[in-house]
């Protein structure tokens, strides 16, 4: 069996670093056999969270298609920019409104039991580190087993080419590895 993984940044910016950095990781996953598909949050865009919005309207429909890639996915490598010290607000409304149960729907029925690698890249001296703990922890209470390694690339401006590549080659082995260790996961855990 061919295990899959949504590979997606916490960023709608055309030019994201943190975009940059999840395809690297992809790539790695890729070689190790899984299929990778890449999600833009740009192109599923959605209100800001509202229960009433819900009530009245029920889910968007870019939250089921969202829900559905995440269903449709066994593993997910997510790359998170931090903006002051946490996650972004289009990545936390992307998973609130993901969270929410459709009718007959086991509670956090697109996350539980989905594995995934995190990461990030941020101008900054700690390439986003503070906002991958805070990723962590959302994710782990909300039933995804987050991989033990992760990597946060400091002065993203100067890390990557002008084809997305990181140009420190030891780094780029390691972002790659990421998404070769979760695709290793997922295959002992499908197989």
């Amino acid at each position: 069996m061919t295990v899959k993984i949504l590979a997606f940044a916490g960023s709608t910016r055309t030019a994201s670093f943190n975009k940059k950095l999840v395809k690297v990781a992809a790539e790695g996953a890729r070689m190790a056999g899984a299929t990778v598909t890449f999600l833009d949050l740009r192109d599923l865009p959605l209100p800001l969270f509202d229960e009433d919005l819900e009530a009245h309207e029920g889910l968007p429909d870019n939250a089921k298609k969202l829900k559905t890639l995440f269903i449709d996915h066994h593993g997910l490598l997510i790359a998170s920019p931090e903006y002051n010290s946490s996650i972004t607000a289009v990545l936390k409304n992307a998973i609130d409104w993901a969270s929410r149960p459709a009718p007959g729907e086991a509670p956090l029925a697109c996350f539980d039991g989905k594995v995934a690698s995190i990461m990030s890249a941020s101008p900054g001296a700690l390439g986003g580190l503070r906002g991958l703990v805070h990723l962590r922890s959302l994710l782990g209470n909300i039933k995804v087993i987050v991989m033990p390694g992760q990597i946060a690339v400091p002065k993203a401006h100067e890390a990557f080419d002008a084809n997305g590549l990181i140009v420190d080659p030891d780094r780029h082995a390691s972002v790659e590895k990421l998404g070769e260790n979760l695709a290793h996961i997922l295959t002992k855990l499908h197989s």
